[in-house]
């Protein structure tokens, strides 16, 4: 994460010699990203970690694992789907098949979005693209 941070700041120093206007954008972005990955560990910490556990590993053959989980990698639109709408069909990830519904949480896009970008970049997760509000309001059931 402290990788990823300092990668945006130096791109970030690049492009002020470019131009400026790119500077205020690409700031905004890192901050907002950062800020968006901070508001998401606080709602995993509410809706998620029950079943997750704080360390994302979940319950194994009950609850899939978040931490270096293969299925939030290859499956961006459908792992956040299954946050907006709940999940009943069963999932393969790290090889393991998890059959266990999960509720919707009720969440509104920005929290899903936040929390969305706080699980793909954290315990051995990255994900350098952020989920934005747009990204998750255009997803339907």
């Amino acid at each position: 994460m402290k990788h990823f941070i300092l990668l945006l700041l130096s791109l970030t120093c690049i492009n002020s010699c470019k131009d400026s206007n790119k500077t205020t954008s690409t700031t905004n972005l890192s901050a907002n990203f950062s800020e968006s990955i901070a508001n998401g560990k606080d709602i995993y910490t509410d809706f998620c970690m029950t079943c997750h556990m704080p360390d994302g590993k979940g319950v194994p053959k009950s609850f899939p694992p978040l931490a270096n989980s293969d299925y939030l990698k290859n499956n961006r639109l459908l792992s956040i789907k299954a946050v907006k709408y709940g999940l009943s069909d069963a999932i393969e990830v790290n090889g393991e098949t998890y059959n266990m519904p999960m509720a919707s949480l009720g969440l509104s896009d920005a929290e899903i979005a936040d929390v969305m970008n706080y699980i793909t970049n954290s315990w051995g997760n990255q994900n350098s693209e952020m989920i934005t509000v747009k990204e998750v309001s255009e997803i339907k059931p």
